[in-house]
């Protein structure tokens, strides 16, 4: 264990070195987001803040990474860094959504082929066991496109993303670390310093953005490694310590803010007829915002429901997917539905708030005026007697 926790060290220490750095670097390249349009911020901010907790947790690899079996997960971490570079050149010079899908397959394929991480079983749910090998490298490419671009969909308000990562690293390296995982788990650490130096720079007012540098590997790493639990979960024995009887459900619960605001915003732009990809301002994050909320506490209530739903499903360790599945999509689904009914009235109280202030101000400013006029009228005129 501390190895695991200079790891971590090292990469957090690290971060907080360089991105101060790479926050001048940026402004001095002009590599920042304006306001505007769909953007929140409202003063221009670097972008790609990405390359900071990569560097961290490379570097972080490099000096402590021998002390486990790193060779087991090594086209996991080539993956990722291909994932990085193709984030990296998103930022720089956008790419063809064809591209960029391209891209992504590249390293899935890397991850689900040659190092053979995969859903192998459904262990009964839907009344589905083991699964034929191609639907189990199908199924696996889509659940690892799914949760890379849903991640990358939730990066638009300061501090959200990284929270997000904050609490899945958290609970997947522990879990990784108590069955001896130890290559998984310390890859687990480095990257939670490294991004936890990122969201000190990114907590609002954020001075620093992730951009697809970031998100799409970091969205990509971590659902990886959600896909690693459930498979090794699956493979442990019954009555092993942290076996968790939900194993599809605990993987998706690890991810579930980014995977309903993908579904919820989607859903909602397919009804109105628009593409699944058109950009608004549909999330979740935006109805909460509306609602007079500011960044941070955004972030802090969705990490929290986050942990909420986590401890839900941990509560329900001994039933099966069949079970747990509808319970955890109950729960989201009213959660969703009643933001939908709150939000508006929210919208509406304070709009009617601000017209009253308004109207009172008018009066003021009228009645202000009116005496002004009368003392005028009333105030005999001065005579010039030279």
């Amino acid at each position: 264990m501390g190895y695991l926790l200079l790891s971590f060290l090292t990469a957090f220490s690290t971060g907080i070195l360089f991105y101060p750095a790479l926050i001048k670097i940026l402004k001095s390249l002009d590599l920042s987001e304006k306001p505007g349009g769909r953007k929140i911020h409202k003063k221009t901010t670097p972008s790609m803040g990405g390359i900071g907790f990569f560097l961290a947790t490379s570097i972080s690899l490099g000096i402590w990474g021998w002390q486990y079996p790193l060779p087991d997960i090594r086209y996991l971490l080539g993956a990722i860094a291909l994932m990085f570079f193709v984030g990296f050149r998103d930022d720089l010079v956008e790419l063809k959504a064809k591209h960029k899908i391209l891209g992504q397959l590249v390293a899935v394929i890397l991850v689900v082929v040659a190092g053979d991480i995969r859903v192998r079983d459904f262990h009964g749910f839907m009344g589905i066991g083991e699964l034929p090998i191609w639907f189990s490298y199908g199924f696996t490419a889509f659940v690892l496109l799914a949760l890379t671009n849903a991640f990358n969909l939730i990066d638009g308000l300061d501090g959200l993303a990284a929270t997000v990562a904050l609490i899945t690293l958290g609970l997947l390296g522990s879990w990784f670390y108590f069955q001896g995982l130890e290559s998984y788990s310390v890859l687990c650490f480095t990257l939670l310093g490294g991004v936890l130096s990122f969201l000190v720079f990114n907590w609002h007012p954020a001075k620093i953005f992730m951009g697809d540098t970031g998100s799409l590997t970091l969205g990509f790493a971590m659902g990886s490694l959600v896909v690693a639990f459930m498979d090794y979960n699956s493979a442990l024995p019954e009555g092993a310590l942290l076996k968790f009887g939900p194993s599809f459900t605990m993987g998706i619960v690890l991810l579930i803010y980014p995977l309903y605001d993908m579904a919820r915003v989607f859903t909602r732009r397919i009804r109105r007829g628009q593409h699944p990809m058109t950009a608004d301002k549909s999330h979740v994050h935006h109805f909460l915002m509306r609602m007079g909320l500011s960044h941070d506490k955004v972030a802090l209530i969705l990490g929290g429901t986050q942990i909420l739903l986590i401890t839900l499903v941990l509560g329900m360790s001994d039933l099966s997917d069949n079970l747990a599945l509808p319970v955890l999509s109950a729960v989201v689904l009213f959660m969703g539905y009643r933001l939908d009914k709150i939000t508006p009235k929210y919208i509406k109280k304070k709009v009617n708030g601000s017209l009253k202030t308004d109207q009172k101000s008018a009066m003021k400013s009228t009645k202000k005026d009116k005496v002004k006029l009368e003392k005028s009228i009333v105030e005999p005129e001065k005579i010039n007697l030279n």
